[in-house]
């Protein structure tokens, strides 16, 4: 349904419903990889995203979503632009897509403020037990923004979004 007047509220709101490839629980708004919406005079819309990662190999399936999304909102042209003029980080996720990674059961990466230590990936609270008696398994999970981790309290391997 197209609607009379399109706002930039009405489509952050849509985007709300976009959900990242990866992590389907979390949307692309709550990720914090769309960074800017404006709309032109004729309701064409344009929507920025920086990925998590430069080579991300979701951008063309993230792109397709927000447009296909979108194209149910207006008459107008949906033109997506990956920019990195701002790197993203995970200081970029929102509260909501914070507690939507804990509860899918992800290591939650702290708060960076433009530094990431070694330190950062280390001694994790567990999302399962809440134990910091973990170690890490591997920097490198089934995606780049994830590293794998093990808990000796309660002995569950588990993912950490990893802090960037």
């Amino acid at each position: 349904m197209v609607r009379e007047s399109l706002s930039v509220d009405d489509v952050w709101k849509a985007l709300e419903d976009v959900k990242d490839p990866e992590i389907p629980k979390l949307s692309l708004v709550d990720m914090g990889i769309v960074t800017s919406v404006s709309i032109g005079e004729d309701e064409s819309v344009r929507v920025v995203i920086t990925p998590t990662f430069a080579g991300c190999p979701a951008l063309k399936m993230m792109a397709d979503d927000i447009k296909d999304r979108l194209g149910k909102l207006t008459k107008g042209n949906v033109e997506v632009e990956v920019n990195y003029d701002v790197q993203w980080s995970t200081d970029m996720l929102t509260e909501k897509g914070r507690q939507m990674l804990k509860e899918s059961h992800f290591a939650l990466p702290g708060q960076v403020n433009g530094f990431v230590s070694a330190e950062s990936l280390i001694k994790v609270e567990c999302p399962f037990c809440g134990s910091r008696d973990t170690r890490l398994q591997s920097p490198f999970g089934p995606t780049q923004c994830r590293a794998i981790h093990y808990c000796d309290n309660c002995k569950q391997a588990f993912e950490q979004f990893k802090p960037v």
